[in-house]
């Protein structure tokens, strides 16, 4: 079954103004990498702040510089408060990760188009998410939304990649997400002598699927590019169509709403256009090496 061509466009909330935001929590999830609980320090942007599954923010550390992020808390909190799972990579996020706890930093957003869930909602399609990595972060916002809504999907999976099994995000919750009914398949590329789970890459978990409804079934796939790349490309052996699977790009984004170009791949502008962008439409992109 063949999907619409594109979402409908989002609109974008924020500018080039940031807003104070004061960091609740922090929770350290893995080596270099922690998830922080953030809510507006204005209170009528804390109750009206609403973002949806694939969006990110714009988090400003005064004489540092700004950084994409995207949101990996549920869509609906009904406290104001959204999540940024990070990961220490640069000066921006070792700036972050030198934050404490009632800090503050600035926030702009959400951006970018999200996860399609509104395209499949309600029709019974079967969802399966890929993750790998950090990549899990961005697809646990969906994750909240299809338990929320499970009624209105059929069959939901989640495959999940890792370096190492200490390096698997979210061990906890993840428990309680099978609990609930999740299919969670997960790898490591290198196991220790507590691991005994799969062995090898993320695609090796999209050939092993079985019972797949290719016509009512949708992939959305989220990690390193090779990844992606390869996922994709089992989940087409499997029969499912390239129109039925989708997947989230990073490139350096600044302004957030297509303005300065640093993001632009292609014809597209990752930070309005994407991160989630349709298979056949980033297939012939990534083919381009250095894009």
């Amino acid at each position: 079954m063949t999907i619409a061509p594109s979402l409908s466009p989002v609109p974008q909330q924020g500018s080039w103004q940031s807003h104070p935001a004061e960091i609740v929590s922090i929770l350290e999830e893995i080596e270099t990498v922690s998830t922080y609980r953030m809510r507006f320090r204005d209170p009528e942007l804390a109750r009206s702040y609403r973002f949806k599954a694939g969006q990110f923010n714009m988090l400003y550390v005064p004489g540092c510089g700004e950084v994409a992020i995207s949101h990996s808390g549920p869509p609906d909190s009904d406290t104001g408060d959204f999540l940024h799972t990070i990961r220490v990579v640069g000066r921006v996020t070792e700036a972050i990760r030198a934050l404490e706890v009632g800090e503050t930093l600035g926030v702009r957003g959400p951006f970018g188009n999200p996860w399609p869930l509104e395209t499949y909602r309600g029709r019974g399609f079967d969802v399966f998410l890929v993750a790998g990595g950090l990549g899990l972060a961005p697809l646990r916002p969906v994750v909240y939304q299809l338990l929320k809504e499970r009624d209105h999907y059929g069959r939901i999976g989640l495959l999940i990649g890792a370096r190492s099994p200490s390096m698997l995000l979210y061990s906890e919750e993840i428990r309680a997400w099978e609990s609930s009914g999740i299919e969670i398949q997960r790898t490591v590329d290198r196991a220790d002598r507590d691991w005994h789970g799969s062995v090898g890459t993320v695609p090796l978990l999209i050939d092993r699927l079985r019972g797949v409804r290719l016509d009512r079934t949708a992939m959305l796939v989220c990690g390193p590019e090779v990844m992606m790349h390869y996922s994709a490309q089992s989940a087409i052996r499997l029969g499912l169509d390239p129109s039925a699977i989708w997947v989230s790009m990073e490139r350096n984004m600044q302004c957030g709403f297509g303005h300065c170009g640093h993001c632009q791949w292609g014809s597209l502008f990752l930070c309005k256009d994407g991160p989630v962008v349709r298979w056949d439409s980033a297939f012939s992109k990534m083919r381009v090496r250095d894009l």
